[in-house]
């Protein structure tokens, strides 16, 4: 049976598995039975960001199936900065996120898929956006996407259909590839259906948030775990839950905050 919620709250998380010494990226991915495809994400990574000790990759295995978890231990003696995460069982996809951000030591928390359709070879433009401007998140929209003809087309109609009620105007909600300022991220409160909604939810905060042309590529090992309908219902739930937060957000009218 399927649990999409997590156990600890986010205080707890850094209590128990307290952060590094500061880095420079933390890149967190979450893993579902993506063996086939773990070794080419680390190669990737070592491949974009070289032999330097100033990021790390967190994997958060989500209750694999198949040889999962012990690939991402096998990598983690190889390479101390490679950190796994592993669930008790399968939680879903916003609790794996979750837990990635909240264990993730750097000063900037990259997101991206194991199965490579994003490219992690965007990340230093992306960075490179995030620290030339008063900007809190970089996230990407996929501008050529290689998915089927439904995948696409539902996919569009829900961006217009979720900006139109959340009263934003984020172009790809569902592109995993995204760069964060961690005390912005670590600043959210965590609900189930959160991943889908960041951007969001970080402006609704009073966060700079820009967007950017990314790649996607088709997937080339392993099969999609997240069907275009079965998350369907779900995510409008939870849509007009976002909603409701936007409508119900506090906002302080100081004007000046004087004294020692």
């Amino acid at each position: 049976m399927k649990h999409d919620r997590i156990d600890l709250l986010p205080f707890q998380v850094r209590e128990r598995w307290p952060s590094r010494p500061p880095l420079a990226l933390s890149l967190v991915a979450p893993v579902y039975d993506e063996e086939a495809n773990l070794e080419r994400l680390y190669q990737k990574a070592v491949e974009v960001f070289g032999s330097e000790a100033a990021w790390e990759l967190v994997l958060v295995d989500d209750g694999s199936r198949d040889g999962s978890p012990e690939l991402i231990r096998s990598l983690c003696k190889r390479d101390p900065r490679v950190r796994g995460v592993f669930f008790a069982r399968n939680c879903g996809q916003t609790a794996a996120i979750s837990a990635g951000l909240q264990v993730a030591s750097a000063e900037l928390i990259a997101t991206l898929d194991a199965d490579l359709q994003n490219d992690p070879a965007d990340l230093p433009r992306m960075i490179e956006l995030l620290r030339s401007g008063q900007h809190d998140a970089v996230v990407g929209w996929r501008k050529k996407r290689n998915d089927t003809f439904v995948r696409r087309v539902s996919s569009k109609i829900a961006n217009a259909v979720r900006n139109s009620i959340s009263g934003d105007s984020i172009r790809d909600t569902g592109c995993s590839l995204k760069v964060f300022r961690r005390e912005a991220i670590q600043a959210l409160p965590l609900f189930e259906g959160m991943h889908r909604f960041l951007p969001t939810l970080l402006r609704y905060h009073g966060y700079s948030v820009i967007e950017t042309p990314v790649e996607h590529h088709p997937r080339v090992a392993g099969v999609s775990k997240y069907g275009v309908w079965n998350r369907a219902f779900k995510a409008t739930k939870d849509l007009f839950a976002v909603r409701w937060m936007r409508r119900r957000r506090l906002l302080l009218p100081i004007r000046e905050v004087i004294g020692g």
